[in-house]
């Protein structure tokens, strides 16, 4: 059976946006279409009602374009624990006020026991110094928490290299 993987918004939006300019972010937008083209499908994916409304807001081309990829991903619920996880990793945990979604996205994939929560969101939820504490509340409340990680860090590696 795959592992779950819980689609974070950023990373749809990486994956249909024009390219960027920026040079970090085309990269990042580089990354997460080859990942979606070669890697993706070793996932069961699954996303939450939190994606679907965030992916639908902004310009209405490219919101069609995330919803269209939305319809070909399971959606897992946000049920009363999530929320109440959520509310403890802004509250007892590492994330802000500001981040509360951050940490709903985070709740949900542990709640429903999703192996992987793939993002782009670097200072919320993919990030280092916060992932000891985010997985400590989310123990703490009985819940294994998910490997969060980019699709950068899911891409194979390349047999060829030694």
């Amino acid at each position: 059976m795959k592992p779950r993987l819980y689609v974070e918004t950023s990373v749809l939006s990486y994956l249909t946006a024009r390219p960027s300019r920026d040079v970090v972010v085309a990269a990042h937008q580089q990354i997460t279409r080859e990942w979606w083209e070669t890697c993706a499908d070793r996932f069961h994916l699954v996303a939450s009602e939190l994606v679907t409304q965030e992916a639908g807001a902004g310009d209405e081309q490219a919101a069609g374009e995330r919803i269209e990829i939305l319809e070909t991903i399971t959606l897992v619920e946000a049920s009363e624990d999530a929320l109440a996880l959520a509310r403890q990793l802004v509250v007892s945990g590492p994330l802000p006020q500001k981040a509360a979604e951050d940490a709903l996205h985070i709740a949900i994939a542990a709640t429903n026991g999703v192996e992987y929560l793939v993002t782009w969101n670097c200072r919320h939820i993919a990030n280092a110094t916060m992932r000891g504490q985010i997985h400590a509340v989310c123990r703490s409340a009985g819940y294994e928490p998910p490997i969060i990680c980019t699709p950068e860090e899911l891409l194979e590696a390349d047999e060829d290299v030694e």
